[in-house]
């Protein structure tokens, strides 16, 4: 009964105790830095780059015996994967450079007693201040891919503007003795702020726009401006009643300043 327990004790001693797994750990760096990381076989070592560096290029020393995996293949990532594939070279380098142009040194050790589980790496005052004023690097496809997004997009625009004008001039057919466009506003600021007529039908007040953002509808009444409901759809906003002076703002309170802001006001209430 004692000799297969001492035959297990014997293989174990033989075999040796496994690498004890290390807590994650940070690094603070700077360009110059080399990063020590040990890695143990059949285990992986995740790197975390910092935050907002993404992988542009990565180069291991020894392709043989080092795998070097990305959270994807096919594209960027702060994540780096690393897992000894043949344990016959102890030491070798890695170095990844980012979209920032940041590079980053690492010293890949093959250890048998304890490996890392994950490295955090945080860049240094230097190195921080340097990536946040340097621009991300695009590859050709993403430049393509944004250029393509961009067009869409104005595509989009310029059918909502003729969707919008368009129905402008449905609504002055429909209601040809009804629709009054009697007031008075900055027309250059209109455009700049997508804002194409102001009109009513002696009930409601009407708005056509094609604004990138949404911007809030303001009565003024005793010199107070106050904000009102409105409904916005398809470029038109509409009101349940006739505002004789006020104005439509983007950002802001109704208080203070605003970002964008159009002031209209009634001619007939100005002449009264």
């Amino acid at each position: 009964m004692i000799r297969p327990f001492l035959f297990l004790m014997a293989a174990s001693a033989l075999m040796g105790a496994p690498p004890a797994i290390d807590d994650p750990r940070s690094v603070t760096v700077g360009e110059r830095s080399v990063v020590p990381v040990n890695v143990c076989q059949l285990q992986a070592t995740i790197l975390v780059l910092p935050e907002h560096e993404l992988t542009r290029n990565t180069v291991v020393s020894d392709t043989e015996n080092w795998v070097l995996q990305t959270t994807a293949s096919n594209q960027a990532s702060r994540f780096l994967s690393v897992k000894v594939k043949k344990p016959l070279t102890t030491e070798t380098t890695l170095t990844v450079i980012t979209d920032h142009d940041s590079s980053y040194t690492f010293k890949l050790i093959l250890s048998t007693d304890h490996c890392d589980s994950k490295v955090f790496i945080d860049a240094d005052s230097q190195l921080a201040k340097q990536i946040t004023e340097t621009r991300p690097w695009a590859s050709p496809d993403e430049v393509e891919r944004l250029k393509q997004q961009i067009e869409i997009a104005n595509k989009s625009a310029a059918a909502a503007e003729v969707k919008a004008a368009t129905q402008v001039e449905a609504f002055r057919s429909t209601y040809p003795a009804k629709l009054r466009f009697d007031y008075k506003f900055d027309e250059k600021t209109a455009e700049k702020m997508g804002i194409h007529s102001i009109f009513h039908d002696a009930k409601f007040t009407y708005v056509s726009a094609n604004p990138q953002e949404t911007p809030a509808l303001y009565e003024i009444k005793d010199g107070k401006p106050s904000m009102i409901a409105f409904d916005f759809r398809d470029g038109l906003y509409s009101t349940a009643r006739i505002i004789d002076k006020g104005y439509l703002a983007v950002g802001g309170n109704g208080n203070g300043k605003h970002q964008d802001k159009l002031e209209f006001k009634r001619l007939i209430a100005e002449e009264n």
